[in-house]
């Protein structure tokens, strides 16, 4: 009898009660940090960093010491939004990842973007900003004793693989090791997102277009986060329910609580840069053609003379796959281009829980066999 009433006694004994009573506080204290008057679940700790270079959007910062042994890292961020897809939180850091490998690593960050950065397009970037952020970390990673070789490989993800990609094959003189382009599409016709667009652009004439979003300055910032949001509408509907259900999961709720933080940050477009994607990229497919031509630059795709590395989410739906895939057709001066295919959404295979599983362990393997350190 003692050894069958002993187990029913214990769940309902002081022990399973307490139990309980700290999961009914937690669920409460998670509760009240989401509401406006909390502090939030997660206070951000963002990767101490050194501002090696200030410019004008074009921002150099080191997350490591100079001397590091390893071959450089620079991240290359797209626009629209912050350097923060890179250090989205601990545990969640590509750019923290790379530092405990023992690389030194830059992040080149653009700041906002303004109504007087209007006049700015795709140009300023492959033909001065990444240039010069590239210029940057040579000098800088040079200084070390241990850096005997301070050319950087090129981590990109999104329009930051097109700046890069535009970049070498602008620049081909450029010492850049190699260039890994995460969720970056190249043939936008296999990109049925982008596909309400298309439509428009082919209703509404370039000038007529190119003049409203000159008129705004650009894409707004609250633009950018609705259009954004409105490609994971399952995670904006389900969120009531997630919330209630990951109460006591302060992890989970650390991880959504990242991203609402990091969407909300997002700065919008400048109108020239815009327009310039409208027309040559969404409506024209150039990119898929192997060139482009902005500001007065013709820049052909197969001058790229670095090994890339393209990266697919398989469940991307800002690029899909076969958008992404199409890289390995428009690289032919490259000496190699490889084309992986991860587990995640288009920030999630940068930045998810299951990056550091699937996505980072594919980029390491790939600068691991490019030879040197």
């Amino acid at each position: 009898m003692t050894a069958t009433l002993a187990p029913q006694r214990a769940a309902g004994g002081p022990q399973a009660r307490g139990t309980r009573t700290a999961a009914l506080a937690l669920a409460f204290r998670n509760a009240w940090a989401l509401t406006p008057f909390g502090s939030g679940i997660e206070r951000p700790a963002p990767l101490p960093s050194t501002v090696v270079h200030d410019a004008p959007h074009c921002t150099v910062r080191r997350y490591s010491a100079p001397g590091t042994d390893g071959a450089p890292v620079l991240l290359v961020p797209p626009l629209a939004v912050s350097i923060d897809c890179y250090d989205l939180r601990p545990g969640q850091s590509l750019a923290a990842h790379f530092v405990e490998a023992g690389r030194p690593v830059y992040v080149v960050d653009y700041g906002r973007i303004r109504y007087a950065d209007r006049d700015m397009g795709f140009d300023d970037w492959f033909d001065r900003i990444i240039p010069t952020a590239i210029g940057v970390v040579l000098r800088d990673a040079d200084n070390g004793p241990a850096a005997a070789d301070p050319t950087p490989d090129l981590v990109a993800w999104s329009l930051g693989g097109t700046l890069s990609l535009l970049t070498a094959a602008h620049c081909p003189e450029l010492p850049i090791r190699s260039i890994v382009a995460m969720g970056t599409p190249i043939d936008y016709a296999k990109n049925p997102s982008i596909a309400p667009l298309r439509a428009m652009g082919s209703l509404a004439p370039l000038p007529v277009v190119g003049g409203v979003v000159r008129t705004a300055g650009g894409i707004p910032s609250p633009l950018v986060k609705l259009s954004y949001r409105s490609t994971a509408l399952t995670r904006e509907l389900t969120r009531p329910w997630f919330i209630a259900h990951n109460l006591t999961d302060t992890t989970a709720l650390a991880q959504m609580e990242a991203i609402d933080r990091f969407m909300a940050g997002m700065p919008g477009y400048p109108a020239r840069f815009y327009t310039q994607m409208h027309k040559n990229l969404i409506m024209g497919n150039a990119l898929a053609s192997g060139g482009v031509r902005m500001g007065g630059h013709d820049v052909d795709l197969a001058d790229l003379r670095v090994p890339v590395l393209a990266i697919c989410g398989d469940t991307d739906v800002l690029a899909p796959a076969a958008s992404v895939a199409a890289t390995a057709d428009v690289l032919a001066g490259s000496p190699r281009v490889l084309v992986e295919t991860v587990p995640g959404s288009h920030l999630g295979m940068v930045a998810g829980s299951g990056a550091r599983m699937h996505t980072w362990p594919v980029i390491d393997r790939f600068h691991g066999e490019l030879g040197g350190r």
